[in-house]
């Protein structure tokens, strides 16, 4: 495998895309007793309508998470969990609005887990009988989500930021929608991005990357496979729909969420570099050493649970915020009317430089964490980015781009808050 060493980072990663078409990252980590490996499709809750063999397909919503909970049956009644935990080895997945990951991490057997997590992930095996039993598991799950707070206020918030885009829908779907769900669209669903032209296999540790493309070659074979082409997603006006979403839940104090509906970032190097672009955006406006974020904070108006950052999705973007405050409206105001102070005087020099040391700072960081580390390379590998070469990107953005940035975006016609107030309590 290709071998690049990236001095910035003081990191190597082995790289290269294997005839089937699967694309292998391998970062080792000489003298690490954890290993842990990705293996991810680019294909999410969002993906419902594709073309495939000639034939438009319209998924039912919530079916790549169903896939995901379904590809751990496989034919004989085999227990995946349990056969890993077996070779003392931990593995799940998740299913995000725009891509689906199966990973394990082990201290030991790494070559048996790497063969068995790409064994059934590649094996679809689904009955009648067990997607009617797992409805029931799902319905289980679309319940709890209805009562979550967090879940509850982003999915109030993108309804009120979107018109048309399939974020408006749950990644789990509906009681109604997973009742659509069958063994042909399974089937379908995976025939069309399952394949290894569509996927990615990201592995940290001590391992040897040549025993790792040799493994994937063994179990997924070199066949070279058609790849469902997703249908286009309408682009949308930065205006928002609707400025406000409110509802009342078990809360302690009011939640919530705001944010400022910003152009899709697409794909490749300018794409990623708008991201990071925006990422600094968000820390000088409300970052913890912002003065915004001093001045709220001194005035009580928000707490240590305020947060937020540049949040990228495919075919959407924006920069957000979020935590606990009885003044969220007074949030969204002084936001805004920071950003137009920002964008008109500019950044300082010397708080430009702070912001950039912070910003890259967390990245590396970042890399410290396997997992972390696994999900981003993943996620830009399907952005058309090497996450390896971020040090590079940063060094190239300005203040100036940072400052049209806020002024071209943090307005109150960009914008939604979402808010879950508490439930009157009944006086005794």
């Amino acid at each position: 495998m290709n071998a690049l060493y990236y001095p910035k980072l003081d990191e190597t990663v082995c790289r290269e895309t294997l005839e089937n078409g699967l694309t292998v990252a391998v970062v080792p980590r000489k003298g690490f007793t954890k290993s842990l490996a990705y293996f991810v499709t680019d294909y999410g809750a969002i993906h419902k309508d594709y073309c495939f063999g000639g034939e438009t397909y319209h998924a039912p919503a919530g079916v790549a998470h169903y896939l995901e909970h379904k590809l751990f049956d496989m034919p004989g009644d085999r227990d995946v969990s349990a056969e890993f935990a077996a070779m003392g080895a931990m593995t799940n997945a998740f299913t995000s609005y725009d891509m689906t990951a199966y990973y394990f991490s082990t201290t030991e057997h790494f070559p048996e887990c790497l063969r068995l997590l790409l064994e059934f992930v590649s094996t679809p095996y689904f009955t009648q009988q067990s997607v009617e039993k797992e409805q029931g598991i799902i319905d289980q799950e679309i319940d709890m989500n209805l009562d979550a707070p967090d879940s509850v206020i982003f999915e109030n918030l993108v309804t009120s930021l979107y018109e048309t885009h399939p974020i408006r829908v749950p990644i789990l779907g509906s009681h109604q929608s997973i009742r659509e769900i069958t063994p042909e669209v399974l089937y379908s669903c995976h025939r069309a991005f399952y394949t290894p032209g569509n996927m990615l296999l990201c592995v940290i540790g001590d391992v040897d990357a040549e025993e790792v493309k040799q493994i994937a070659l063994e179990v997924l074979g070199t066949e070279k496979r058609e790849v469902g082409q997703k249908l286009p997603i309408a682009e949308e006006a930065l205006t928002t729909p609707e400025k406000e979403a409110r509802c009342k839940m078990e809360v302690a104090m009011p939640m919530f969420n705001l944010a400022f509906k910003c152009p899709a970032v697409g794909k490749g190097e300018e794409a990623i570099r708008q991201e990071m672009i925006a990422d600094l955006a968000a820390e000088a406006l409300f970052g913890e050493s912002s003065q915004l974020y001093l001045e709220l904070y001194q005035e009580g108006i928000i707490d240590t649970s305020f947060g937020g950052g540049f949040e990228t999705i495919d075919g959407c973007a924006m920069l957000l915020c979020s935590g606990d405050s009885n003044k969220p409206e007074v949030i969204r105001e002084r936001l805004i009317w920071q950003a137009e102070i920002l964008g008109r005087e500019g950044i300082g020099e010397e708080d430009f430089l702070r912001m950039k040391r912070s910003a890259f700072g967390r990245r590396v960081r970042g890399l410290d964490s396997f997992d972390s580390t696994c999900f981003r390379i993943c996620a830009y590998h399907f952005g058309g980015f090497d996450y390896f070469r971020f040090p590079e990107v940063y060094e190239t953005i300005s203040r100036e781009e940072i400052q049209d940035f806020l002024k071209n975006y943090v307005n109150y016609e960009n914008s939604s808050l979402s808010v879950i107030d508490p439930v009157e309590q009944e006086a005794v």
